[in-house]
């Protein structure tokens, strides 16, 4: 059985290499980007089994925007968003999964014990 493939989005260069050893250490396959551009053209290329997303990159916003172009798109509608976000902390409101605003499968707010991280992923991923 092929390993599920991971694809990290997050312009935190140190967070994503830790979550690549936690994911990796534990079967996964894991590509990164950088920004939400980026992370757009390799969910495309990567066609990874889910994506874990940051909302503030290069904007304030652009992880929201990446959420909604994945899921307009043909190719990377179907693939399960967590989107892992320290954003809650730093605006007034809270924000929540939304099928039309944030549609993502999971919402987790920054810090997340690499636990309960990696208990998502294969919960959303049905990895053992």
């Amino acid at each position: 059985m092929s390993k599920k493939k991971v694809l990290v989005v997050d312009d935190e260069k140190e967070l994503v290499e830790v979550t690549q050893v936690l994911l990796e250490s534990n079967g996964f396959e894991v590509a990164a980007a950088y920004n939400g551009e980026d992370g757009k053209k390799a969910a495309i290329a990567e066609k990874p089994d889910i994506i874990i997303l940051d909302v503030m990159m290069e904007t304030s916003g652009a992880g929201f925007e990446v959420a909604r172009w994945l899921r307009s798109q043909d190719s990377t509608r179907m693939i399960p968003i967590i989107m892992l976000t320290a954003v809650n902390q730093n605006v007034p409101w809270h924000f929540a999964s939304d099928e039309v605003w944030l549609p993502v499968d999971v919402f987790l707010d920054k810090p997340v014990s690499p636990e309960k991280l990696l208990r998502e992923v294969k919960k959303v991923t049905g990895s053992k």
